[in-house]
C-alpha cells in the first residue's frame, strides 16, 4: 500500500469520525459480501426496522384487523387514508410542500402519464393553440416515452431540448423554447445520467412566464436534495421512493399537484378509489375533493410499510443535513477520481460545481460495461449507464466515506490491471 493510499484512507476515516449522520448507518441491514454499495441513486439499502414493521403489520394490522383495517383507525390511520397521509409525510420530509398536495400510489410511469396528460388537457382546453410539450432529449427513457405517447394521443408535438453529456437543461433554454404554443414543460430535477441539478425556481418562473404548466421528475432528488415545491411555484411533480427514500424494490411512487390546480386539472385514469364517495358504487365518476382524486385504484398498503421506516430516519436526520453530507461524499469521490482514475483516461461527466450537482457522480471511459462486471464480482456495486458510464451514487444515510474510498480503490486496482 502506498503512502498516498494510506493518506486517503486516513482522510476517509477522519471524515467518518466527524460525520453527524454516522450513527444512522447502523440502522440499515448489512450486506456481508459487499465492500462498497455505491448505487443508492438506483436502489436504496433496506432499513433494518423495515423487517420488524412488516412482521408487525402482517400479525396485527392485517392479521388481526383484516378488512376492517381499511376503515378502522390504526397506528398509521385507516388504510384508506394512507395515500394522502403518507404523501404528506413525504411532502414534509423531502419536498418542501404543504399538506394536501402529495399522494402515494402507482409507479412513476403511471404518475407521469396521469399528471402530464391532465396538464396537457387543461392547457389545450383553455387555449387550443397550446399543443407543444417541452422535454429533454436525454431525459430518463420513461419520461420521453410518456410524453411521446401523450403527444400522439392528443395531437400535440414534443419540442426537444438538448445538452452535452455532462450537463442538463437550463432556465434560459426553457425560456427560449416555451411560449404561447406550449402546454407543458417536463424535466427531471436531477438528470439521471450526469447528475446535473436543474435550477428549478428559475425554470418554474420561465414556464410560468410562458403560460405553461411545469412537471418535475424528482426521482433522483427526493430524499437527497432539499426541495421547496411550494415556494418555487412548481405545478406538478412525481417521484419514486426506492432510491434515496429507501422504500424497496418497486415501492410506490408519489404525485404532487399544487393546491391552486386541484379543482382545475383532472387526471385521466378515473378509478373508484378517487371518487368522492367510493363505497356508493354509483354510476358516473365524481372526483373526490383536493388531491384525493389523483388516486385511481387500491393503494399499495403493504409496499408502503418499509417506506414508513425510512421516512422516520429522514425526518430524524433532516434533508439539509443529508444534502450537506451528499455534497461532501460526491466531492470526496471527485477528488479520488482525479487522483486515481484520471491517469487511466477516466473522465468525470458530472458538474464540478456542488450547486449544480445532485447526489451522484458519473465517470466515463470506453469499456466500462465490462469493468462494472468486475467491480460487482469484487463486492463493489455502482451501476452502469450508456454510453460507457459508471454512476457513483453514495446514499448519505447509509454510505460512509470509507466505503467510497474502498470502492474507488478497487476500481483503481482493476484499471491498474492488479488483483
Amino acid at each position: 500500500m502506498t503512502t498516498s493510499t494510506r493518506t486517503w484512507a486516513e482522510r476517509a476515516a477522519a471524515l467518518d469520525a466527524a460525520d453527524p449522520l454516522a450513527g444512522l448507518r447502523d440502522r440499515f441491514l448489512p450486506a456481508p459480501d459487499v465492500v462498497a454499495y455505491l448505487d443508492g441513486n438506483s436502489l436504496g439499502r433496506p432499513v433494518a426496522d423495515a423487517a420488524n414493521r412488516l412482521g408487525e403489520f402482517l400479525r396485527q394490522s392485517w392479521g388481526e384487523r383484516l378488512i376492517r383495517g381499511w376503515t378502522e383507525d390504526g397506528p398509521d390511520g385507516p388504510w384508506m387514508d394512507w395515500p394522502g397521509r403518507v404523501g404528506d409525510r413525504i411532502a414534509a420530509a423531502a419536498l418542501g410542500a404543504a399538506p394536501g398536495q402529495t399522494v402515494l400510489g402507482d409507479s412513476t410511469t403511471v404518475w407521469l402519464y396521469k399528471l402530464a396528460r391532465a396538464a396537457v388537457d387543461a392547457a389545450t382546453a383553455d387555449d387550443p393553440a397550446r399543443r407543444v410539450i417541452v422535454a429533454f432529449a436525454d431525459d430518463f427513457p420513461t419520461d420521453r416515452y410518456v410524453v411521446e405517447g401523450i403527444a400522439a394521443e392528443r395531437g400535440a408535438t414534443v419540442r426537444w431540448l438538448h445538452a452535452d453529456l455532462a450537463g442538463g437543461v437550463t432556465a434560459e433554454q426553457v425560456a427560449a423554447a416555451a411560449g404561447p404554443d406550449t402546454a407543458l414543460v417536463l424535466l427531471s430535477h436531477v438528470a439521471y445520467r450526469s447528475g446535473w441539478l436543474a435550477d428549478a425556481p428559475a425554470i418554474a418562473a420561465a414556464t410560468r412566464d410562458a403560460g405553461a404548466y411545469l412537471l418535475l421528475d424528482l426521482c433522483h432528488s427526493a430524499g437527497s436534495v432539499p426541495l421547496a415545491l411550494d415556494d418555487w411555484g412548481v405545478d406538478l411533480a412525481v417521484g419514486c421512493t426506492y432510491k434515496f427514500l429507501n422504500g424497496g424494490p418497486g415501492s410506490p411512487a408519489f404525485g404532487y399537484l399544487r393546491h391552486g390546480l386541484q379543482e382545475r386539472l383532472r387526471q385521466p385514469i378515473q378509478g373508484w378509489m378517487g371518487r368522492a364517495d367510493p363505497f356508493t358504487m354509483g354510476p358516473g365518476y365524481q372526483p373526490a375533493a383536493g388531491a384525493r382524486h389523483l388516486v385511481s385504484g387500491t393503494p399499495p398498503i403493504l409496499a408502503a410499510v418499509p417506506l414508513l421506516a425510512s421516512l422516520d430516519l429522514l425526518e430524524e436526520a433532516g434533508v439539509s443535513a443529508v444534502r450537506t453530507k451528499s455534497v461532501a461524499l460526491t466531492e470526496f469521490a471527485l477528488e479520488l477520481a482525479d487522483e486515481w482514475l484520471a491517469p487511466h483516461g477516466v473522465q468525470v461527466i458530472s458538474p464540478r460545481e456542488p450547486g449544480r450537482r445532485g447526489g451522484h457522480v458519473t465517470l466515463h471511459r470506453p469499456g466500462f460495461r465490462d469493468t462494472v462486471d468486475q467491480l460487482w464480482a469484487r463486492g463493489v456495486i455502482p451501476d452502469y449507464r450508456e454510453p460507457d458510464a459508471i454512476r457513483i451514487g453514495p446514499a448519505p444515510l447509509s454510505t460512509s466515506f470509507t466505503e467510497v474510498h474502498d470502492g474507488l480503490a478497487v476500481l483503481r486496482d482493476i484499471l491498474d490491471g492488479g488483483a
